[in-house]
């Protein structure tokens, strides 16, 4: 099993600064990705990033720009694929919240089925697929997708074989809603270190 962060998006809404170089609890949401997806698969991930930047931002990261430019996160789930063999552990790099021992309940059954995704518990959607599993079989289904310039990261799920993680399962390991919280405001962000200190009793 490999690993991939997944550091796209603009940045805009903080001013140009990328959002997982912001820290939550005194550590950057960046570092606290890497650090999940390397305990859960005992290695470092790859970083997917097209920024000039990225290189800077771990040094330690191999860092891989988008095979294809301009398809938004399902162009790095592509990427993350296209870049070795056997199936990816995907994570967004806006999660400040995911753990170790999610990321291992995926990779237990990421391996029985072409995506193995947790169920979403927020409402906004049935899957939350920035944060799952990927098989080969997935690759040339979603660059069908890309080719015909569909950028829904859910879109091509149709073409394969989709195992979920239950929300019933997923509480077993922490609340979901905290799980799968990301980054994209401002307010998102203090709410985030609102929620950490809450969890830290600070």
């Amino acid at each position: 099993m490999r690993g991939a962060v997944l550091a796209g998006g603009a940045a805009s809404r903080f001013g140009g600064r990328p959002k997982g170089l912001e820290e939550v609890g005194g550590k950057r949401i960046l570092d606290r990705v890497t650090q999940a997806i390397h305990d859960a698969v005992g290695a470092l991930p790859l970083l997917i990033s097209n920024s000039p930047e990225a290189p800077q931002w771990r040094p330690d990261l191999k860092v891989m720009h988008d095979a294809i430019r301009e398809c938004g996160s399902l162009g790095g789930i592509y990427t993350a694929l296209s870049a070795g063999e056997g199936p990816v552990l995907v994570v967004a790099w806006d999660m400040p919240f995911v753990t170790a021992n999610l990321l291992r309940k995926l990779i237990e059954r990421g391996d029985e089925y072409d995506v193995f995704v947790p169920e979403s518990t927020t409402g906004e959607s049935e899957l939350e697929p920035l944060c799952a599993v990927y098989g080969q079989r997935c690759l040339a289904p979603i660059r069908e997708r890309l080719v015909d310039e569909d950028f829904r990261v859910q879109g091509f799920l149709d073409a394969v074989r989709v195992g979920r993680l239950p929300a019933d399962e997923m509480e077993q390991l922490g609340d979901p809603e905290t799980l799968f919280f990301n980054v994209n405001t401002p307010d998102d962000l203090k709410q985030a270190e609102d929620m950490w200190r809450t969890q830290n009793r600070l």
